[in-house]
C-alpha cells in the first residue's frame, strides 16, 4: 500500500485517542504499531499517517492502526467502531472550524476600516487638517478658485480594508482643505481621476464621505465600534460610540449645483437628500447606520440635513450653468481633477448625538474616504479608499491664531497691500487738509468799500 508522507492529521488524531485511553480489553482491542522499513502491512492494518519522514535515507515509517484478529476481534469491535467514528468525525469538525473561522475573518474584514488595531496604526502626529478663520471668502459651488492660497493636507489613498501601499489608489493623492467663518465650516476635497459619470448609477461615479467622531468612545475602526448587533443597537446600548457621516454620491448631481439639506427632506425630519444624495448619517457600527432622524432614536422632531455641497471636474469647460439634459456633462476618460466642496454650521440643533459639534479653538477627529469606479467597474460599499488608518485631527482655529500665524502668504500679502494703500490715502488727505487750512489762514482780508462812495 502506498504511503502518503503528508498525511499527518490522522496521526495526530490517533495519538490523541491513544493518550485518552481508547485501548480496551486484555488483548488490546485497538492497538497502535509501526510498520517495517519495507512498508509492508500486517493483516488487518490500516495506514493513518507518518511517524517520521525517515532518517539516513530510510523510507518513512507510517503509523499503523492494527485491528486485533481472532478470538478477541468480537470483543474489540465496539471499541474499533468508536475509534473509527472519532477518527472520521474529527477531521470533518476541524475542516468545518477552519472554514467557519475563515468566513468570520472575511465577513469581519468588511466591518473594519482595515485590519490594523487602532493602537498599531502608523500615523504621523504632525499630519492634521486645519480650518483657518477667513470670513467672506468661500462660495460653495464646486470650484477651487477661491481656495487658492490656502494650505491643505495631502494623503495617499489606500484600501480601507487592506491598508497596503502597494494597493494605493492609482489616480494620485488626495488633498483636504478646511476653513471657517465663525458660523460655518467649509471643506474642499480634491483628487486626480479620469472623468467618469453615469447618470443615475452612483456606483459608476466617484463618491466621497467625511466621518467625524461624536461620542468620546467612538473608534475609527468599525465605524464607531459599538459591539451590538443590528437588532440590539440603540442610543442607550451604543451610547458614546456615535459617529457623524456626510456621504455624497454624485450619480444624480449636476456639476456646480448645490445639494444636501433642502426644505422638503428637512420638513420630514430626515437627513436624506432626495435630489442629489448628499446625505447626513449617524452610525454606531457598519450595521447600525441611519439617516439623521431615522432609526431607533425615535424622536425626529428637529432632525435635518445640515450639509451643503457641490462637485466639479477640471476637464469641464462649460461654466455658465448646466442642467440635467447636459448629462454626462463631460467626456468619459478625460484626465483631470475632481473637486468636492462642502459646508455645514459649526453648531447644529441636534439633540440626539447624531451631529458632531465643532468648537472654535478645540480639536475634533475626522476621516475621509473615496469610492472610484476603477477601470470602469462599479464600486461596492466596502471597496473604498481611505486617507488614513485612524482618526485625523481637525483644528478649528480662532481669529487670534490666524492673525498671529498668518493664514497664507498670498492672502496676507493682499491684506498688507490694502492696509498700506489705505494708510497712504489717509496721510495724503491729512496733508491736503493742512495745506488748504494754511492757505486760507494766510489770505489777506479785503477792505470793505461802500457802494455809495464810488
Amino acid at each position: 500500500m502506498p504511503i502518503d508522507p503528508e498525511s499527518t492529521l490522522a496521526w495526530e488524531l490517533a495519538k490523541a485517542e491513544a493518550a485518552r485511553g481508547v485501548r480496551e480489553g486484555p488483548h488490546g482491542g485497538v492497538t497502535l504499531d509501526g510498520v517495517g522499513r519495507n512498508g509492508s502491512l500486517p493483516r488487518g492494518g490500516v495506514v493513518l499517517g507518518v511517524i517520521s519522514t525517515g532518517q539516513g535515507g530510510r523510507p518513512p515509517r507510517p503509523l499503523l492502526l492494527k485491528i486485533a484478529q481472532g478470538a478477541d476481534s468480537a470483543a474489540s469491535s465496539s471499541s474499533s467502531s468508536r475509534f473509527f467514528a472519532a477518527a472520521m468525525l474529527r477531521p470533518l469538525l476541524l475542516i468545518s472550524a477552519i472554514l467557519i473561522s475563515s468566513a468570520i475573518r472575511l465577513g469581519s474584514a468588511h466591518e473594519h476600516h482595515g485590519d490594523e488595531s487602532e493602537g498599531s496604526c502608523d500615523s504621523n502626529p504632525e499630519v492634521r487638517v486645519v480650518a483657518e478663520f477667513r470670513p467672506g471668502v468661500i462660495t460653495v459651488d464646486g470650484h477651487a478658485d477661491d481656495w487658492t492660497g490656502f494650505d491643505g493636507s495631502d494623503f495617499a489613498l489606500l484600501p480601507a480594508l487592506d491598508f497596503d501601499e502597494d494597493k494605493a489608489y492609482s489616480g494620485g493623492r488626495m488633498t483636504v482643505k478646511a476653513v471657517h467663518d465663525g458660523i460655518n465650516v467649509f471643506f474642499m476635497v480634491h483628487v486626480d481621476g479620469d472623468y467618469a459619470y453615469s447618470k443615475g448609477e452612483s456606483t459608476k461615479c466617484p463618491s466621497v464621505a467625511l466621518m467625524f467622531q461624536v461620542g468620546e468612545n467612538a473608534t475609527y475602526q468599525d465605524m464607531g465600534g459599538c459591539t451590538e448587533m443590528p437588532d440590539k443597537c440603540t442610543a442607550k446600548s451604543c451610547h458614546g460610540h456615535e459617529v457623524d457621516i456626510m456621504h455624497f454620491s454624485i450619480g444624480d448631481a449636476i456639476p456646480g449645483r448645490l445639494y444636501g439639506g433642502n426644505l422638503i427632506d428637512n420638513a420630514n425630519g430626515s437627513g436624506k437628500d432626495s435630489f442629489g444624495h448628499l446625505v447626513d448619517i449617524y452610525a454606531w457600527n457598519p450595521h447600525c447606520r441611519f439617516y439623521d432622524g431615522v432609526g431607533p432614536s425615535a424622536n425626529t422632531s428637529n432632525a435635518q440635513n445640515d450639509w451643503k455641497g457641490a462637485w466639479w471636474h477640471s476637464s469641464l469647460t462649460f461654466h455658465s450653468g448646466m442642467v440635467e439634459e447636459d448629462s454626462p456633462y463631460g467626456k468619459p476618460g478625460d484626465k483631470g481633477t475632481y473637486f468636492f466642496e462642502f459646508s455645514r454650521p459649526l453648531r447644529t440643533m441636534d439633540r440626539f448625538q447624531q451631529d458632531v459639534q465643532f468648537t472654535i479653538g478645540q480639536p475634533s477627529k475626522m476621516a475621509v474616504a473615496l469610492w472610484y469606479p476603477t477601470e470602469g467597474k462599479p464600486w461596492s460599499k466596502s471597496s473604498h479608499y481611505s486617507a488614513s488608518c485612524n482618526w485625523l485631527p481637525l483644528d478649528i482655529s480662532s481669529a487670534a491664531e490666524a492673525s498671529n500665524s498668518g493664514v497664507s502668504s498670498t492672502s496676507s500679502g493682499s491684506w498688507d497691500a490694502a492696509t498700506a494703500f489705505a494708510l497712504l490715502l489717509s496721510v495724503a488727505s491729512l496733508c491736503i487738509a493742512v495745506f488748504v487750512g494754511y492757505k486760507v489762514s494766510r489770505t489777506k482780508s479785503v477792505p470793505f468799500t461802500p457802494i455809495d462812495s464810488l
